[in-house]
């Protein structure tokens, strides 16, 4: 970014993003009369069942404002390149899309800033969110920051506190971090227009005696619990995961019969008992407790594959356990 020069007074900018969380900032954007000259996101990807194609959230947002929308499959391509600088921008804006190259993202000439769902340095990666809850974090916030070469290393902008409610999980935290952010991206646009920035380098943040916690992308095996954990981790994974991508386990029946089963709710306590890991204990009307390492779980809500989630009410009403019947 050239801080030399002071920015016009009506930024050409290219927003980049597609899940529901870039709506906000970029809805916030128009809301503020922003000069929105292109909108990057993925392109459409068959989905569900029918495999038909689906828009990413941005698009819709975009198609329904009357936005110039680009889709390229590769970022890379010559003919990508030449269209995104045919749009002549000066700010590039990024809230949850992939890596960019650098021949995007340094060529506005204010910079190109993402919104990132972490305080960095921590929390770098693709699941800030989910990691937070699933490591037991009290608090999170969100990073405005410059990007460059290495993934979300760029220099700090401005950087938002926010609590993490100890019952709090994904979808309630990722929804306030959306509208927080949001907020948090115009912040940095008006800092951007009148040239009142004051970067920071995360390498002055980071400290000896505190540890880098990372944040990869989310795959199947780490949604399995281990009934082995303590209490307190497995009801931090159940909420860091839920409602999606979903904390799961197999129900087993006394005759070896499987069942694969997402928990979405759950309450723990951390109690002595002499029960095996895994082993479950019911009323068979309103209670489920897994017993753990190092407590219970009381399960609350629950899906199991290919059907819809239920209370753990409405899931013994229709599906009685008896003893022998364990999780693993």
């Amino acid at each position: 970014m050239n801080n030399t020069k002071s920015p016009k007074k009506n930024l050409r900018i290219v927003f980049m993003g597609s899940p529901e969380f870039a709506v906000a900032s970029l809805e916030a954007l128009v809301n503020n009369n922003f000069n929105v000259v292109g909108v990057i996101t993925a392109p459409d990807k068959l989905a569900g069942r029918g495999k038909h194609l689906k828009k990413t959230e941005v698009k819709i947002f975009a198609e329904n404002r009357g936005l110039k929308l680009l889709q390229p499959e590769n970022l890379k391509d010559p003919n990508f390149i030449e269209e995104f600088k045919s749009l002549q921008p000066n700010l590039g804006v990024v809230v949850a899309f992939r890596m960019l190259p650098e021949a995007v993202w340094s060529y506005p000439e204010f910079g190109t800033f993402n919104l990132h769902a972490s305080l960095l340095p921590q929390y770098r990666g693709a699941a800030p969110i989910n990691h937070a809850i699933i490591n037991g974090e009290k608090e999170t916030g969100l990073t405005t920051f410059f990007l460059q070469h290495e993934i979300d290393t760029g220099n700090i902008i401005f950087q938002e506190r926010l609590p993490v409610f100890d019952d709090e999980n994904f979808g309630h935290l990722q929804k306030r971090m959306m509208e927080e952010g949001a907020r948090l991206v115009i912040k940095t646009i008006r800092a951007i227009e009148s040239n009142t920035l004051a970067p920071i380098s995360q390498d002055q943040l980071i400290k000896m005696e505190k540890p880098l916690k990372p944040a990869p992308k989310i795959f199947k095996d780490d949604c399995r619990i281990n009934w082995e954990n303590k209490a307190e981790d497995i009801h931090n994974l159940i909420r860091g995961l839920s409602p999606s991508p979903g904390a799961f386990t197999t129900l087993v029946s006394p005759d070896g019969k499987e069942f694969i089963i997402k928990i979405l709710r759950a309450k723990y306590q951390p109690v002595v008992h002499h029960e095996l890991p895994g082993t479950i204990s019911t009323n068979n009307k309103n209670e489920l407790v897994v017993n753990t390492r190092s407590g219970i779980i009381m399960i609350e809500e629950l899906q199991m594959a290919g059907k819809k989630s239920l209370s753990v009410q409405a899931f013994l009403n229709g599906f009685k356990l008896g003893k022998g019947w364990n999780m693993h």
